[in-house]
């Protein structure tokens, strides 16, 4: 089976995007990375250090991330029409994970509530 392209992305170019996304609906930097790291385990420092390189790709990202949160099984819904949970790759799984987790920030959804 064909990897994704998404896998081979620049994780420099993904923080960028979910960063102007939310700027645009009125919420920060601070919060996306708050996100971030929740789901990761990354240290803000190591995120930031991450975020400017343009030789990790979303999946070393993710593959080097110090621990997936406890919780991140309970994210649910749908993202780009597929529901979260049918997800049967991992790596895709996590990746979704983050990607609705933002789109809740960016739909004004306190950081709390996203973070439950």
């Amino acid at each position: 089976m064909k990897k994704p392209k998404i896998f081979d992305m620049c994780f420099s170019v993904i923080h960028d995007a979910y960063v102007k996304k939310a700027v645009r609906k009125q919420r920060t930097k601070e919060e996306v990375d708050t996100i971030i790291c929740w789901l990761t385990g990354y240290s803000v420092e190591n995120l930031h250090m991450l975020s400017r390189s343009e030789h990790i790709t979303l999946e070393q990202f993710f593959n080097q991330a110090p621990h997936i949160n406890e919780y991140a099984d309970l994210i649910t819904g749908t993202i780009c029409g597929v529901r979260i949970e049918e997800i049967e790759d991992d790596m895709m799984k996590k990746i979704r994970w983050l990607d609705k987790l933002i789109d809740e920030l960016a739909k004004g959804k306190a950081i709390d509530k996203i973070l439950k």
